[in-house]
């Protein structure tokens, strides 16, 4: 009846396991408790559980990331404590516990950390900067984010009920296959990665259209702030990739459950059509990452160094040549595939010439600040270490670019170290920078600027004890994924590298305390204005946070910098500019349970099919149908904001503007 689920499926022999499940689970516990005692359910399921409001679905994407990276970064301890240990010595983790952990560690960060993350900014600002009420399909919206969480809770029960992939965060055949992983692990990574990917093509169809489609009036492609040309092409990547991704793992399932043989060594499958494919999604995957955060550093470089942004024209074509050889480079992860001088030799030099637009935009950066009134607020902070970092890995991704040098280096500590200096100093940076600039616009208050930017520094310092021992390790021959070793010469080093982890958790630490200090003070760090940096773009010209309606009047734009034009021109004059409007009621979205509804039968499939419980997945599948007619049958679709409410909310954001006007001194 329930498949292969038995109690045997507990980890009672893996007490690490079972600790931090019951640590989780207690912890999970004991917040809902807490909800339900505060009497927060009724406000949790009706503002956000089945909110469409996409700041609110921004937010969750954030929340997700954040909770996931704390679990991502404890299987990062884990993995260094235990090289730390390892030493002429087994450790504390036995070889299949620590297989299992650097494999969720990747699986984590890429999936369920860094896309949420950025994904989650998205979503909170672009439709704010287009001057738009939401997105193109706000319920399909919903439904993406708790299909990511849905994935994301996969991931974590593997931890507990059976195990997890030990193939690494890329399911590489034949490792992959029934032959050498015939227990449930690798189908916990591919349905959890399966699900959650849905969700993800599911938001780039959704981004594409929003920002091709719906834009203020007289916003031409031209005048759209730089973070949304990033995003579009960030989710144009993701309708061209992820299709790749979902049709490759498609056919590892069925090499898996129905014994085809797309990637088997016999019977005509070929493993190396496997790396193929999965680099051709994973990297423009990269790029599906870093550009959105290329749009935050831009954003903020504008803001705080005072300033339009330099080359913007350029920018924006760096940015689509980014875009397009994003698809022209994937065969570098795999030169010693032995594929030929003349197949390696293109890619090399294509992995190299991408580095040419990237390089454009850094300069871009640079002269933007050039000659500004730099404010080194901690975004600020962010993105100036990201420079700096990010150039460093920029660097030692051209090297391995070069065939010659790659078959020395590919598979070590070497490529270990360029990967995080990369997704570390690009993607994460960014996510931070784009987390404290946003915050006061989401919530309504500043964060703690002190503690922010001590987190800063503690994550900048352990970043580089961490990962540059990790480059000479990779020179030294130390590969990736050893769980022990006899080499003296790399003890010390693995050792300097534990301790920048540790330095990387004070800076976790102080961030959480940064949110702590700054909620408890929320009263003195208000946001009155809507405009607490000066911003330039126009989700500073709205409430903060804004309402679920976002304008009461859409925005007429007529340049680069519409918000930054009337600022100028009030404060020219000390006084608002634009006349108090004529507000008419708002139609939005109204409120709908589809995407947890969706999310909970997700989960009870996926599961079930890891578990051959058949019964259960035919049930999952009819309640999923049985959701998606119900949403399609719905008679009342939208609910109105009346005109009042939209004039009471406009007219105290007009009035605080105007005494912050006032108060301003004459610049």
């Amino acid at each position: 009846m329930f498949g292969k689920l038995s109690w045997q499926a507990i980890p009672f022999d893996q007490p690490i396991a079972l600790a931090a499940g019951a640590f989780v689970g207690l912890g999970l516990t004991a917040v809902l408790i807490w909800v339900a005692v505060k009497g927060y359910i009724p406000y949790l399921w009706r503002e956000w559980v089945t909110s469409v409001d996409h700041k609110r679905i921004g937010i969750m994407y954030c929340l997700l990331a954040a909770v996931m990276l704390l679990r991502g970064f404890s299987d990062a301890l884990m993995m260094r404590s235990q090289q730390a240990l390892a030493f002429h010595a087994a450790g504390y983790l036995p070889p299949e516990h620590y297989d299992q952990i650097f494999s969720a560690h990747g699986t984590i960060m890429i999936f369920f950390v860094a896309m949420p993350f950025v994904i989650g900014l998205m979503n909170f600002a672009v439709p704010l900067q287009l001057g738009a009420r939401d997105v193109a399909f706000p319920t399909l919206n919903s439904v993406s984010f708790w299909l990511n969480a849905a994935g994301a809770l996969l991931v974590n029960i593997a931890l507990v009920v059976g195990e997890f992939a030990r193939t690494g965060w890329l399911p590489y055949p034949p490792l992959s296959e029934l032959t050498y992983s015939p227990g449930v692990g690798v189908d916990y990574y591919l349905w959890a990665i399966q699900i959650s990917g849905i969700g993800t093509l599911m938001t780039g169809i959704n981004m594409v259209t929003t920002i091709l489609k719906i834009r203020a009036p007289g916003m031409s492609y031209t005048h759209m702030p730089i973070f949304c040309w990033t995003s579009l092409a960030s989710s144009l990547l993701i309708v061209a990739a992820f299709p790749i991704l979902t049709a490759t793992l498609a056919m590892l399932l069925l090499d898996r459950y129905v014994g085809f043989h797309f990637f088997t060594n016999e019977a005509g499958g070929n493993a190396m059509m496997f790396m193929n494919l999965i680099w051709a999604w994973g990297h423009p995957e990269v790029y599906i990452l870093v550009l959105p955060a290329f749009g935050i550093f831009s954003e903020v470089v504008s803001t705080f160094s005072g300033k339009p942004l330099f080359g913007r024209r350029s920018m924006i074509v760096a940015t689509m040549a980014i875009f397009i050889l994003s698809f022209t480079v994937w065969l570098h992860h795999f030169f010693t595939m032995g594929g030929g001088g003349d197949v390696n030799g293109f890619f090399g030099i294509a992995s190299m010439v991408i580095a040419v637009p990237t390089g454009v935009k850094v300069y871009n950066w640079l002269f933007t600040m050039y000659g500004g009134r730099v404010r080194l607020c901690s975004a600020m902070l962010w993105a100036i270490g990201f420079m700096v970092t990010f150039v460093i890995g920029g660097m030692t991704g051209v090297l391995l670019a070069s065939p010659a040098a790659d078959f020395l280096l590919h598979n070590s500590l070497f490529l270990v170290a360029h990967f995080h200096n990369v997704i570390i100093g690009g993607v994460l940076f960014g996510a931070f920078a784009g987390y404290t600039f946003w915050f006061p616009k989401a919530f309504g208050f500043m964060l703690d600027e002190r503690l922010g930017k001590a987190a800063f520094w503690c994550w900048l310092v352990g970043f580089y004890v961490a990962f540059m021992p990790l480059y000479l390790l990779g020179l030294e021959g130390m590969t990736r994924r050893m769980q022990h070793y006899d080499r003296p010469e790399w003890h010390p080093w693995l050792l300097v590298a534990g301790m920048g982890t540790l330095i990387i958790l004070c800076g976790i630490a102080l961030q959480i305390a940064q949110l702590w200090v700054s909620i408890r003070g929320r009263a003195q760090r208000r946001d009155l204005t809507g405009d607490p940096w000066d911003g330039r773009s126009l989700e500073w010209s709205t409430t903060s946070p804004p309402p679920t309606f976002n304008f009461a009047v859409l925005p007429s734009v007529t340049s680069d910098e519409p918000y930054w034009s009337i600022k100028q021109q009030a404060r020219a004059r000390r006084q608002l500019v634009t006349a108090e409007p004529e507000y008419v009621s708002i139609e939005i979205p109204r409120n709908s349970t589809t995407g947890f509804v969706t999310a909970f039968f997700a989960v009870v499939t996926g599961f079930s099919l890891i578990w051959h419980i058949w019964w259960l997945v035919i049930l999952g599948l009819v309640g999923a149908y049985v959701t998606f007619v119900a949403f399609a049958w719905r008679d009342v679709d939208e609910t109105e904001i009346p005109a009042a409410e939209v004039a009471r909310i406009d007219r105290a954001n007009r009035a605080a503007r105007a005494e912050a006007l006032r108060e301003e001194p004459v610049r």
